[in-house]
């Protein structure tokens, strides 16, 4: 199911539920202007490493770059604090930490995964914010028929999925056949282990997201 066409506002969209908020997007949280200078800024100052990973009895490099932050250091860059601050309308979530991703060109990806849960504070949301050109996520049920959603991450936009989202859905961003530029993901979490994290109750629905 392509959603390019429903993800044009920048009301936030529902697009799987659960009790503790599931996905949703959101387009245009950041205006285009600053989104484009925060991309530029992280682009260019941050010390971005590459993986190796095992694969069919031999080593490959991990398609994308990597960096990751405390949002405590003293040293948090700029922009990442301001993207920060940025989400406090939406969501209410006592993030840790950020991981970024740097998609250089359609030949970048990530295979379809969860974020995995035991590093992770229970019932807190995982936020995306996209930066730079324009990707596809690919969302799909673990439980068939597996039908993904296609949603096209514009920049600027806000991708939320719950703690409990990561245990029925797999999320990836495939390489692209068309030519595109370069993306920055940043990726809002909140480390297992964090002070005083509400948790969640069947049926409740999460006191982390707020409306705008």
């Amino acid at each position: 199911m392509n959603l390019q066409l429903s993800l044009v506002t920048d009301e936030r969209f529902p697009l799987v539920p659960d009790v503790e908020g599931g996905i949703w997007y959101q387009a245009g949280l950041v205006p285009h202007e600053r989104q484009r200078q925060w991309f530029e800024a992280l682009l260019a100052g941050t010390a971005w490493r590459s993986e190796r990973r095992p694969m069919y009895e031999r080593e490959v490099d991990v398609p994308r770059l990597m960096a990751s932050h405390a949002l405590d250091a003293p040293d948090l860059p700029a922009p990442l604090a301001e993207a920060l601050a940025a989400l406090r309308p939406v969501l209410a979530a006592p993030f840790t930490h950020v991981g970024l991703n740097l998609y250089r060109d359609g030949r970048d990806s990530v295979a379809p995964h969860n974020d995995r849960l035991p590093g992770l504070a229970p019932g807190q949301p995982i936020a995306i914010l996209s930066l730079g050109d324009e990707r596809e996520m690919l969302i799909r049920s673990k439980a068939p028929p597996h039908r993904p959603l296609r949603v096209p991450l514009a920049p600027g936009s806000l991708l939320v999925m719950s703690h409990a989202s990561q245990k029925t859905h797999e999320h990836g961003i495939p390489k692209s056949p068309r030519a595109v530029g370069p993306r920055i993901s940043l990726a809002f979490r909140v480390r297992a282990g964090a002070a005083n994290q509400p948790r969640m109750t069947p049926g409740q629905a999460s006191p982390l997201l707020q409306t705008k």
